[in-house]
């Protein structure tokens, strides 16, 4: 039949070719395909509470059962008073055969029945019946649900024709096996029905994990477009005062410095745009500078209202950092502290800053919770914003939990020397060179 008679045709019609298209698919192209019976998986619910031992030899369970299948109808062709070596060998061959080709294995047993039937005194005796349903149980099993109703209706047929059109020799077999194949779809359709759910977990996981990722991301542009966007303001009003410090200049200087002026407006122009394409629509543009460190003495106030202990500690002389470092910085300390109130109510924590040559160090670490606040569930967006802004500063982090139940936020950010700017070392580092001391530590008030 063409395509354009299909679809010209009958929705009945249409149903009963494709119906048609899959008997001959499953069991005539599919006949001889070899398919082995695979082991059960070691990590199986009730395969991996066994030992080590007896693990290896249950993951055949399986296997063992049909071959013991396969001699119980044997041994039923046995009692059989008249060719009893043939009455159960040859129903236990398609029995057996189901472990490599479940298809043929079928039709195998087809013959086999008939084969018995002409040898003993009836159709279906206690081998054949016995044979016919496990080969139904097992092929079903390893197939899907619709080779199982093509297999049942065929023996129905089957017995039919050879009986001559009466269904009551066959019914036996029939009612068996359909309460048979019955309870073996129920377990298919239960058994993919949790495989799909679990695959469709893990997609959504992953999916979710990279929308957190992208809302990090773009939370990062937004707030580095603030101190880029300043720099590149400085850059084209220095560009277009330089040449009023200069006496007479050239007229090269001069076109020098416009073109300077212009790239720099240029590129803020470029920012702009920038930040509308990662801008939510509920966004807020902030009416604050971006935070550095100097403002973390207000944020451990905000911290210590809030119930949670705090102390910083300073190691090595403070001096200013580029301001995404230092932005950088505070959020990560920001994030800590939030994971801390979060899941360590009750505890205390401790801010280590570290200035060494290199670069910055940072250190945020909290006790395990105390009291009868129970720690509440985050959604796990903070130690992936906190990677983020590591990452793209070229820094290390490491989080995990310590000895004593708490957890530990250990950070460095790389500052090469050619990017620190040189500043006026901040108020707290002249106290600290004073005190020729390394160290400065903010007890829990606030006070050095």
């Amino acid at each position: 039949m063409t395509e354009t008679q299909t679809k010209t045709s009958s929705p009945e019609f249409r149903a009963a070719a494709g119906a048609m298209d899959g008997l001959r698919e499953d069991l005539f192209r599919q006949a001889l395909d070899y398919r082995p019976l695979p082991p059960l998986s070691p990590e199986g619910r009730f395969i991996r509470r066994l030992p080590e031992g007896l693990r290896r030899g249950a993951v055949w369970t399986p296997h063992a059962l049909v071959l013991f299948a396969a001699f119980l109808v044997m041994m039923a062709g046995f009692a059989e008073w008249e060719f009893r070596f043939l009455m159960g060998v040859v129903p236990a061959i398609p029995v057996a055969m189901t472990l490599v080709r479940p298809v043929a294995a079928f039709w195998a047993s087809m013959v086999a029945t008939v084969f018995c039937g002409v040898l003993g005194s009836e159709l279906w005796g206690p081998s054949a019946f016995m044979a016919q349903v496990v080969v139904l149980v097992v092929v079903a099993a390893r197939t899907r649900p619709r080779v199982a109703a093509w297999m049942w209706l065929l023996t129905l047929f089957f017995g039919m024709l050879l009986e001559g059109g009466d269904p009551s020799i066959t019914a036996p077999v029939l009612t068996l096996s359909a309460f048979a194949l019955l309870v073996v779809a129920v377990v298919q359709i239960r058994r993919d029905a949790e495989r799909e759910v679990t695959v469709q977990r893990t997609v959504t996981a992953v999916e979710r994990d990279r929308r957190t990722l992208l809302e990090e991301r773009t939370t990062i542009a937004r707030e580095l477009h603030d101190v880029v966007a300043h720099h590149m303001s400085v850059v084209a009003i220095q560009a277009e005062a330089a040449p009023y410090r200069v006496e007479n200049p050239p007229p090269e200087l001069e076109q020098a410095f416009v073109t300077i002026r212009e790239n720099a407006v240029a590129a803020l122009t470029e920012l702009r745009r920038v930040l509308g394409v990662v801008r939510a629509e509920d966004y807020e543009a902030p009416d604050a500078p971006q935070p550095t460190l100097a403002a973390l003495d207000g944020l451990l106030d905000n911290v210590r209202e809030t119930g949670l202990e705090t102390e910083k500690v300073i190691t090595g002389a403070v001096r200013e950092l580029p301001q995404g470092v230092e932005l950088s910085a505070y959020r990560i300390v920001q994030e800590a502290l939030s994971n801390s109130l979060r899941h360590a109510p009750g505890a205390s924590a401790r801010v280590e800053l570290s200035y060494v040559l290199g670069g910055l160090g940072l250190r945020v670490v909290n006790g395990p919770a105390r009291g009868l606040v129970k720690p509440s569930p985050g959604a796990g967006h903070g130690i992936t914003g906190m990677r983020e802004r590591v990452a793209m500063l070229n820094g290390e982090m490491t989080a995990g939990t310590t000895a004593d139940g708490g957890y530990e936020v250990a950070v460095f950010l790389p500052v090469p020397l050619s990017e620190q700017p040189e500043r006026p070392e901040r108020p707290e580092s002249r106290d600290t060179a004073e005190g020729n001391a390394d160290t400065v530590v903010i007890d829990r008030d606030g006070r050095a």
